[in-house]
Order: structure tokens, then sequence, then C-alpha cells
């Protein structure tokens, strides 16, 4: 056995220069000689790492690198790098990130016991960090194991490995082997100082109106003399950060509330997204303003489905004491999740076993990326019907089906969450943030422009930025999607949260960046800009109309037409991509299913200011479609940078609560509205193009044009090809500033 593990770990030693390594199939599958042959791979990889200008992603993988090879020394020097980039943009929470990983190494590199090192480790934090200590000494064992053998199960059908999977089985491999007894370990030493700072209530279940208990956790200042304003979170969610959000508040002198959907956590029945939490969340509100601990003062946060739930709470009218609500990234459902302008989208079906499958979050069955990308290709190569995804994937969906009987914008959606006239009832403090390359950016543009329109005076700020999901909510990494942010927009969102509420609740002056209603960073100026209103994010519009291949500012004299066709049935070319890209800036795009249209070059630099909109004139052989339209800037060295796109369907181009079909044979007007919005200077000499694609791809629901419910078509129903005339006064109006 000796002789054949040392045969092993030799042939790891492979071609560095071509950045491939050998690794025979039995160090996948014998866990001993994994074991020895984990730190010489990492020893290999190291020296070909090479910094990028993703620095916080960069220094978290050499990190894992490092700690597989066993260079202790070296990781903890990494860590303080990792701290000292993220302290640019938050300098409290860089002190505990990735901690666990510190008293780990420091606790091997002294040779002291893990006690000693997590108390020395502790010893550097302070109320502005402390309270993220459990988030960090948190895992799920069973997803970190599962995680691992799935890479390994692929290694195991062949004899190399290339740099990136080396990269990413360190580290697989090091978090298995060290998150789940640093928990442990941490456990009893968490306990104890959560003892010596807090008074938690981990255990609560806070009855609704209609009898079902739903889970929460309270925790309070150990030495609170006097009711105290509270900080309330509701959420889907129940992850090891709950605690942490609440001991947050109550580090910064506030009582924290978290609660959760029905059904999750403690809550005794099956969860259900969206339905229930408005009403839940509104009578959790009711039972916290009841407390002795609580002053009559309440503020609500948090980010995606946390946004959402707190314009749930309010649909109905502002309950008493709920006095700001700070939405970030919030979602509408029905209108940007789980479709978009009422196209379904593939990408939020794992979400639902993720937080429905139990009491927690099934982070086993949502990571497994294969299984997801198999069911999606398997249903767009099969032609099958949309609704039958739960067949493909082998696992019976209900949720997933009680989404596709409703396909319109219609009342199950509505009554989720605020609409029309309850927006003109909302009359408390807002703040709203979201980002340009947000997924949910539509969601959160959606409830801001709908409370300015019913309640023109609203006190409602929004912040928006060049920021993703995740960044719009918390700490905004300094690079996103190939990007770097302009210094001026590396801000922490967190803290801008916390000093809104010392403003609303007490009394503090008013957080210095919201110097009007609508704060914007503008992307190449590393400026911001405060204007009252989003109409006044531009001074001028271009407006372009279409020609073959070509955006023209001047209006058409005579009626002509470009044609197109897209064939359904097709399942062997390229397909489109209507979504935030990978690569903001790339020195090609995708065109499959679409035509493109370049413009003149800008005479002067000029910012993108806002959201385009615009009309198409088509004529269809088909009753509808599923449009998608890219906007780019193709700038003077040749790459193409991605401002904004639309997904929607054209039979709810006038409206996403009614279908109305197209008349095949006739010209129909097609207006498009609800698109991204962006703020971002472009240079003289730059082009904007834009390519306006039938949607065709394994991520959506294929729209084949019977005017049936799109849910139930399969490609028999393709027939003939989409035949499209495109008239030339279709146009796109496109806001832009000029100084």
């Amino acid at each position: 056995m000796r002789n054949f593990l040392l045969a092993a770990l030799l042939c790891l030693y492979g071609n560095t220069a071509a950045q491939s390594f050998s690794f025979p199939r039995a160090t996948a599958t014998h866990p001993a000689i994994l074991q020895r042959a984990m730190p010489v791979l990492a020893q290999q990889v190291l020296p070909l790492l090479q910094p990028r200008d993703d620095t916080w992603g960069y220094l978290q993988q050499r990190l894992m690198v490092e700690l597989t090879a066993q260079h202790y020394t070296a990781a903890l020097q990494t860590i303080q790098q990792y701290r000292n980039a993220y302290a640019q943009s938050d300098a409290d929470k860089a002190g505990v990130r990735l901690i666990q990983y510190e008293t780990y190494a420091r606790s091997m590199l002294d040779k002291v016991p893990f006690r000693k090192a997590f108390q020395s480790s502790l010893a550097r934090l302070h109320a502005g960090n402390r309270y993220d200590l459990d988030n960090w000494y948190t895992c799920d064992s069973a997803y970190l194991a599962a995680d691992l053998q799935r890479q390994l199960s692929q290694l195991s059908e062949r004899d190399n490995i290339t740099l990136p999977e080396a990269i990413q089985l360190c580290r697989r491999y090091t978090s298995w082997q060290l998150l789940p007894p640093l928990a442990a370990m941490a456990r009893p030493l968490l306990q104890q100082v959560n003892r010596r700072h807090y008074l938690i209530q981990d255990s609560l279940l806070i009855t609704t109106r209609d009898s079902v208990p739903v889970s929460a956790i309270v925790v309070r200042p150990l030495q609170q003399q006097q009711p105290l304003p509270v900080i309330f979170f509701f959420s889907i969610y129940t992850d090891g950060s709950n605690l942490g959000v609440a001991k947050e508040a109550a580090d910064k002198g506030y009582v924290g509330v978290v609660a959760n959907t029905r059904g999750k956590r403690l809550s005794p029945v099956a969860p259900v997204p969206y339905e229930h939490d408005g009403n839940d969340a509104r009578d959790v509100i009711d039972w916290i303003s009841r407390q002795p601990w609580c002053n009559g003062s309440i503020g609500m946060y948090g980010g995606s489905y946390v946004g959402f739930t707190q314009w749930a709470a309010v649909k109905n009218g502002v309950p008493p004491a709920l006095k700001t609500i700070v939405p970030s990234a919030a979602v509408v459902p029905g209108f940007d999740v789980p479709k978009e302008n009422n196209v379904f989208m593939s990408f939020v079906y794992p979400w639902i076993p993720y937080t429905t499958n139990d009491k927690f979050l099934d982070n086993t069955t949502y990571y497994d990326r294969d299984r997801w990308r198999h069911m999606q290709f398997q249903w767009y190569h099969s032609g099958a019907a949309y609704q039958t995804l739960d067949s493909i994937d082998g696992t019976p969906n209900p949720v997933f089906h009680r989404w596709l009987k409703h396909p319109d914008y219609d009342a199950y959606w509505q009554n989720m969450t605020a609409y029309r006239d309850d927006f003109a009832r909302i009359n408390i403090p807002i703040l709203s943030t979201t980002g340009y390359f947000d997924g949910a950016q539509i969601g959160a543009m959606y409830y801001f422009r709908e409370h300015m329109r019913y309640r023109p005076q609203a006190e409602h700020y929004l912040v928006i930025g060049p920021y993703d999901h995740l960044g719009c909510q918390h700490v905004p990494s300094s690079y996103v999607n190939g990007y770097t942010l302009d210094k001026m927009a590396r801000i922490s969102i967190h803290q801008l949260i916390y000093q809104w509420f010392d403003y609303i609740l007490k009394g503090a002056p008013k957080p210095a960046l919201l110097k009007d209603r609508v704060n914007y960073q503008v992307m190449g100026t590393n400026t911001w800009k405060h204007v009252s209103s989003l109409e006044k994010m531009n001074n001028d519009t271009l407006t372009f109309y279409l020609a073959p291949q070509r955006l023209l500012l001047q209006q058409p004299v005579d009626t002509a037409f470009i044609a197109q066709q897209v064939d359904l049935s097709e399942r062997h070319g390229s397909f489109t991509g209507n979504f935030i890209l990978s690569n903001l800036a790339d020195t090609s795009i995708n065109t499959a299913n679409g035509l493109m249209f370049v413009s003149d070059p800008l005479r002067a630099a000029l910012s993108v200011n806002g959201s385009f909109l615009g009309q198409l004139q088509v004529i269809s052989n088909k009753k509808d479609m599923d449009i998608g339209i890219n906007l780019y800037e193709l700038m003077p060295d040749g790459r193409y940078f991605q401002l904004s796109y639309f997904l929607g369907r054209a039979s709810y181009a006038g409206g996403l609560e009614k279908r109305v079909l197209l008349t095949p044979g006739s010209i129909c007007a097609v207006p498009f509205h609800n698109t991204r919005m962006i703020s971002k200077q472009l240079s003289k000499g730059s082009r904007l193009v834009v390519v306006i694609n039938i949607n065709k791809n394994p991520f959506e629901e294929i729209n084949y044009g019977t005017g049936k419910d799109v849910s139930e078509e399969t490609i028999t129903d393709a027939l003939e090809p989409l035949q499209l005339q495109w008239r030339n006064d279709s146009y796109l109006q496109i806001p832009v500033y000029r100084e």
C-alpha cells in the first residue's frame, strides 16, 4: 500500500508549464492518497497563481491554496492583505473576515490549542465586527462533503487535472477538511462570547392572525436599561447569518429581531415562498411593538427576498410602529421573479427546493450545478413543454406548477406585495438601494417608480451605482464582472443603512450621500450625482431608428422593412443570452437569433443616464414571440461594453396584466420600457450598438407563437420558422446627459 501511495504522489509532479497536472484516478477515489496528495498539488499550484483585478477573489483563492499546502505564515499574510483591501470599503467588517482560517493557521503555526488561538483572534474584535463571529464559524457539513465529492467523481474518470480545477479542488478539499471541526470546536466558545454581551432568545414562536407559528430570534444588549428602537429582518433564509444580523443591531444600540417565513426553522407547517410573508411580517411587527423592550419604533432592512418582505409588510398600510424600511435589490414576485416581463426564467427553479425542502436551506441540492444544467439542456434539446421541467429533473415541484398557473401578472401575484393604490398609503421614509448590474434591479426600480407615481411627495431616497446583486446590499467588491469600480463608488451600503437607521430612529444627521432623492454614481467619472427625480438624471434623449445594420438619428421618410427569420425548432446552433454578462466588456457579442444595429460615432463624450425604452413595429407570421433587446457601447478600442438589456413577451407589451396576441400578417406595435438603468460616461468616438433577438435558449421558456399557454407549447408547435418584418420607424430612446 505504501509503494502504491508513493507512486500516486510522484505522478502529481506534472507539466506545470502547460498548467495541467497528472492526477491519477486512484487519488480521487482513495481518501488516504488524496490526503497526502493535496499538499503536493497545492505546492505546485501556488507559483502559477497570478494576481488579477478581482483582488478579493484572487486573495481568497490564494488563501485556500496556501492552507492546502500547509503554508500557514503565508496564509496569515494573505488574510491580512485581504482585510486591508476590504477595509477600503468597510474598515469595521474587514477585521472579522476569514477569522476561522486565521484562528486555524495561528493554532498550527504557534502549536497552541484552538481555544487559545480563538481567544487571541477574539481579542482583536470590537462591537463593530464582533457580531459577525458566529457566521464565519457556521458551515453545512453535508453540502461541503457533497460539493467535494462531485468534483472527485469527475476526476475519477481521467488521470489529469487542469489548473482551474486544481484551484477549485484546493478550496473544496480544505473547506471540507477544516470547517466542520472548526465549527464544532468554536460552538461552546461562541456561546460564552454571546452570553457576555447579549440577551438572546433564539427559539421563539410568534403566532400569526391565522394561528400559524413563525420562528423568531431576539437579541438585546446585555445591559439594556430602557426600551430601545428595534431593527427587524424578515427572511425566508434560515442560515447562521440570522443570529449575526440580530447581534449587530444590539451592538449598535437597538434590539435585533429576525423572523422567518412560516414553515422555516421552528415553524411546524410547510414553507411556501411569498404568499404569506406580508401578513406574517405585519403580525410580527405588532408583536414586537407590544414588548417591554421596544420603544415603539421599528425599522426593517434587507435585500432581495428580504427586500420584498418589507414592501409586502406595508401593502395594506403601514403598521403604526414601523417608522422606516430599507429595501435593497427588492424582488417583485411575478414581475421580475420567477418571470421577467412574463417570461419564466429557469434560474429560479433550483431556488424552490433550496428554500422549501427542509426547515433550513438545502445547499446540497441547490449547488448541484451539474444537475440543473443537465435538466435545462435536456429540456432544451428534447423540445418538451416547459411545464415538464420537474419530470425531466425527476423530482416533483408543486410550487413551480403553482407559479405556471399564473402567466399573467394577475391577482395571485398582485396580492403578494404593494400594487398600484397600495403605494399611496405608504407614508414613512424609505431608502432603496440597487445596482446597475443587480439582477433584481427592475424590481427595486418598480417599487421606487410606483411609490413616486402614487405618492409624489414621499420621502423616498434611491442609491444606485455599479453594483451587483450582493454588492448593493452589503459591501460592493471593487471589481464587478470585469469592470473596476471608480474609487468613489467603493462605499459600504451596509454602513449607509445603519446611518439611515440612526437618522430616522435616533435623530442623527441624515447620511451625507443622500443629497437628493436620486443618488447615482456615474461610471467612468469618479463622481456621484444627486437629482430630485429620475427624469432629471438626463437633459437629452437620443432617438434611434432602425435601418439595415444601422441606427439612424433621422426619422425615415419612406417606409421600409428589415427581414428576420428564426427557426424555433433548431437546437444545434448558438442560443441567445439576455442577461447580465460575466464579462461586461468584450471584443465580441452574442448576436444569435438576432439583428445588430450600430450608430455613427459619438461626436462628443456624454453619459447614458437612465433606462432606454422604445417601440418596435413588426409584421409577424405568428401570434406571439419573446424579444431580447441588448444595448452596448462599442468603444474606440473595439470592445463592447454591456449597458442594459430587455427581455419580454410581445403579447404583454401593452401591460403585464392581460395578454393581447399579435395579429399575424398585420403591423403590430410592441412598446417596451421595463429595461435596466445605468449611468456611464461614453467617450467621444464610441458607438451605440443594439441587438434585437428572438429569445431561444435553455434558460427561459421558449415561446413558439401559437398563442397557447407558453408553458404547454412543445417543439412540435414550432412548425414554419418565425418570419419577421421590422418596420424602419421602429425606434429606441436612450436618455443621456450632456455637459
